[in-house]
C-alpha cells in the first residue's frame, strides 16, 4: 500500500527521559512542542489542532492538561486541544487521533505531545496508580502493581511452556545494550546477561518469576510530533508516511480471555500488516511495548516471529538483535529508554521517524525503509500498530 496520499510526520522532538525531571508538566509539554514545531519548519499559526497524550491518574495534581500546550505561542490561542488517555498506549492514542483528524479533513496540520511525570509520588503510590489501568473489579488486589499483573502472566506462561528465565534475561540484556546508543534513554548502561539472569540483592524477584531487570523504568519524559496532510507534507523538509495505523481493543478482564494467547496484539499485527500490504519480513525494524520482558517475549509470538510458546527462539537465534533479521527495540525499548506513560507511544513514532530519515545517529539501522511501532495499554487490552515509511528526507 502506497502511503503518498496519507498524512505524514513532518517534524518531531524527543526530550531525554529521566528518573526525575525538575520541570513542571506544563514546561515539559511546552518545550517538547516548541522543538517539534521548529523541527517541522511550520509556524504555530498553521497548527489546526493539538492532541495531548497524558495518562496522569494522580501522578501530578494538574489534570485537564490539553490547553497547556497553547503556552508555546500566542498564535495557538483558540485552537482545538484535546487530551487522550488509553493506559500505557496513551501516546499512540494521541498520534492516531491526530491522524484521523487530518484524514477526515478537520485539520491540515496537527501537533501531538506525549508527556508523563511519575516522580512526584512515592514508589508504592506509582504501583497503585498504574493498577488503575487493570480491571479494577477483579484485579486491583494484585500485589506489586502492574509488575504483579505480568508476574502472574509470566508464571502461567512458565507453567504452560516451561521456564523462560534465560530468554527474559537475554531480552533485558539486549535492550540495555541497545540503550547505550540512545541519547534519550534514561539508563545508558550495558548490565550484561549474567546480571539479568541471576537474582541478587541488586536484582531481586519483584513478582512471580520477574526480577527487577525484567521491569521497565519509572520515568519522567516528553516527546512531540507534527503531522500534516499529504499536500502540506510535500513542501516539508522531510516526511514519514503511514502505510497503516490500526487500533484493536480487547475485553478488559483477564478472566474472560486466554491472556497467554495475546489475542489483541495478534489481531493488531495481522490487521496492520494486511492494511500496509506488507509481510513481517518487509520490516526493517520494530519498536514494541516491552513494559516487561515477558511482554516482549509474547509480542514476538503475536507479531508472527515465533509460534505460540516458542517466543524464546527469536532472541536465542539472534533474529531480534540489532544486526538480526528484524531488530526489535533498537532504542533500548521501555526497559532502558524508560516508560513515561503518556510519552511512550509518541517516542516510538519519533524514533521510528528518525530511523526512516537516516537521522538516528548511533541507533541507525542501515538502509531502514519500513518500520513498525507497537504500543499496548493494560494487559494486552488497548493495542496500536503503525507501519511507517519515508516519503522524502
Amino acid at each position: 500500500m502506497d502511503s503518498s496520499a496519507s498524512p505524514a510526520i513532518i517534524g518531531w522532538s524527543h526530550e531525554p527521559f529521566t528518573r526525575a525531571d525538575p520541570r513542571s508538566v506544563e514546561r515539559m509539554i511546552i518545550d517538547a512542542a516548541a522543538a517539534a514545531i521548529a523541527h517541522a519548519g511550520v509556524e504555530p499559526a498553521e497548527i489546526d489542532e493539538i492532541w495531548l497524550g497524558h495518562f496522569n491518574s494522580g501522578f501530578v495534581r494538574q489534570d485537564f492538561s490539553a490547553s497547556l500546550a497553547l503556552g508555546v505561542s500566542p498564535d495557538l490561542r483558540f485552537r482545538r486541544a484535546t487530551r487522550v488517555e488509553n493506559a500505557c498506549a496513551t501516546g499512540s492514542a494521541a498520534v492516531h487521533a491526530a491522524l484521523r483528524g487530518i484524514r477526515v479533513g478537520d485539520a491540515r496540520v496537527a501537533l501531538v505531545v506525549g508527556v508523563e511525570k511519575m516522580s512526584e509520588v512515592p514508589p508504592k503510590e506509582v504501583g497503585e496508580i498504574l493498577l488503575h489501568a487493570c480491571y479494577v473489579a477483579e484485579e486491583s488486589g494484585i500485589e506489586a502493581g502492574f509488575a504483579g499483573v505480568f508476574g502472574k502472566i509470566a508464571a502461567a506462561y512458565f507453567e504452560r511452556h516451561g521456564d523462560q528465565s534465560d530468554a527474559l534475561a537475554a531480552i533485558a540484556a539486549k535492550n540495555h545494550a541497545n540503550g547505550c546508543d540512545n541519547p534519550y534513554a534514561q539508563m545508558r548502561r550495558d548490565i550484561g546477561y549474567a546480571f539479568c539472569r541471576e537474582p541478587s540483592e541488586k536484582n531481586p524477584f519483584v513478582a512471580g518469576p520477574l526480577k527487577r531487570t525484567d521491569c521497565s523504568l519509572v520515568s519522567d519524559g516528553a516527546a512531540a510530533l507534527v503531522l500534516a496532510s499529504a499536500d502540506r507534507a510535500r513542501s516539508a523538509p522531510r516526511a514519514v508516511g503511514f502505510r497503516a495505523a490500526v487500533q484493536v481493543n480487547d475485553v478488559m478482564p483477564m478472566s474472560r480471555r486466554d491472556i497467554l494467547a495475546f489475542e489483541g496484539p495478534r489481531e493488531t499485527w495481522a490487521r496492520g500488516l494486511a492494511a500496509a500490504g506488507a509481510a513481517l519480513s518487509d520490516l526493517s525494524f520494530a519498536e514494541v511495548h516491552d513494559c516487561f520482558t515477558m511482554a516482549e517475549l509474547m509480542i514476538y509470538e503475536a507479531m508472527g516471529l515465533a509460534e505460540p510458546g516458542q517466543g524464546a527462539r527469536a532472541i536465542a537465534e539472534g533474529t531480534v538483535l540489532k544486526d538480526g533479521r528484524l531488530p526489535v527495540n533498537r532504542s533500548g525499548g521501555l526497559k532502558a529508554k524508560g516508560h513515561p506513560i503518556g510519552a511512550t507511544g509518541v517516542s516510538m513514532h519519533a524514533l521510528a521517524a528518525m530511523q526512516l530519515t537516516g537521522s538516528a545517529g548511533d541507533l541507525q539501522i542501515p538502509g531502514a525503509t519500513l518500520g513498525a511501532t507497537f504500543n499496548m495499554g493494560g494487559a494486552a487490552v488497548a493495542n496500536y500498530l503503525s507501519v511507517l515509511e519515508p516519503r522524502h528526507t
